[in-house]
């Protein structure tokens, strides 16, 4: 979608105040992520999984190699820590021990779902990819036990408590429940059974539990991120039975829709019952409509690395493309180093109102 030339300079120029911005100091104590593959920095390495990325090309650019994050190099959740003044990445659960879990766990994994069935079988050409995940649920029930050790670090229920509802929480959910199931009509009959608007309502209802468990671990500001363009990804667009009059499938991205016209929905109703704590809704759609070229990028619908046809991921050990600042994808499923950072910084510091509500993240950790 192309913008006005004044709203591209001014999408731009607070870009640039984002970064300069992560110069400041820590703005919370502390904070922990949870969701898919976008934010996933190493959870499903142990798993039993043909989801993980540990391996060359993934990692290429990261000053640590291949870790589990998908991309070339930084994630959504390494830029939102650097953003919040961060010194270091919040390290995975997987590997996450002693005193540093006080700062901060992330328990993020690829094809992980609001739905504990997402993801679980998904047949693509005869292949099962049968494999582990760890659902929103099982993050929550990690979270668990990572707040009682932190009360045990601290020794004092009261320091514990004041000092989680400090803390930042980010939830990044609902694609894989689209992605790897209701569209996944070979393995899952949520298609068949239900309609766009009500499965969207069986998601929003299984989120508000799964939020409102957040909330009695002791999250006090909480970011939710909605589902983003879908329909746009090359993962999507390249099949064969694609209708397309642009680089997106806007049907796809019309299916999941209700589920973000629900999210602000949610967001006004927990607000409302837990009202000592904030929640704000980051418009991935919205966000996800920059236009490339603003960002000097080239190739928007295809990836940078050479994928497998199974599974969209980048083959291993196979050469990428060396102008990576000039694609908005990595592989078929995630976007590029420099289209990340350009979205999470919209979520940090809003360019426009659709950006997020009420308000930002920058203005949610001033609270």
């Amino acid at each position: 979608m192309q913008l006005p030339n004044l709203t591209k300079l001014f999408i731009l120029c607070t870009l640039c105040v984002t970064i300069m911005q992560i110069e400041g100091q820590q703005q919370v104590p502390c904070l922990f992520f949870m969701g898919d593959s976008q934010i996933d920095n190493g959870n499903n390495n142990p798993l039993m999984t043909v989801i993980k990325a540990n391996y060359l090309p993934y990692g290429g650019d990261y000053p640590d190699g291949p870790t589990g994050r998908f991309g070339s190099g930084r994630i959504l959740s390494d830029f939102l820590a650097e953003f919040l003044g961060f010194d270091k990445p919040i390290p995975p659960f997987a590997t996450a021990n002693g005193p540093e879990i006080i700062k901060g766990v992330n328990y993020a994994s690829a094809s992980a779902g609001i739905l504990d069935d997402t993801a679980k079988t998904t047949v693509i050409e005869q292949f099962n990819f049968s494999g582990d995940r760890i659902s929103l649920n099982r993050q929550l029930y990690n979270h668990g036990t990572t707040v009682s050790k932190i009360a045990f670090f601290l020794g004092n229920a009261t320091l514990h408590r004041d000092h989680l509802k400090k803390c930042l929480y980010i939830v990044n959910m609902g694609s894989n429940d689209y992605l790897n199931n209701y569209f996944q009509p070979q393995s899952y009959t949520t298609s068949t059974l239900y309609t766009p608007d009500e499965f969207a309502a069986i998601l929003s209802k299984q989120y508000s539990q799964q939020l409102r468990t957040l909330y009695s671990y002791g999250a006090r500001k909480i970011v939710v991120y909605g589902v983003g363009l879908l329909g746009c990804l090359p993962g999507v667009t390249k099949s064969p039975n694609a209708n397309r009059s642009s680089n997106c499938i806007e049907p796809i991205n019309d299916i999941a829709q209700p589920f973000n016209n629900r999210l602000k929905q949610l967001i006004n109703t927990l607000n409302q019952d837990l009202s000592d704590a904030q929640f704000i809704l980051i418009n991935t759609s919205s966000i996800s409509r920059i236009d490339p070229s603003s960002l000097g990028i080239k190739v928007d619908n295809a990836p940078c690395c050479m994928v497998s046809e199974l599974t969209g991921l980048c083959e291993v050990g196979k050469e990428p493309c060396t102008n990576r600042d000039e694609y908005t994808f990595w592989d078929d499923y995630h976007p590029s180093e420099i289209f990340t950072r350009a979205t999470a910084a919209r979520a940090y510091n809003a360019a426009l109102p659709t950006d997020a509500y009420p308000f930002d993240i920058r203005h949610l950790v001033q609270l």
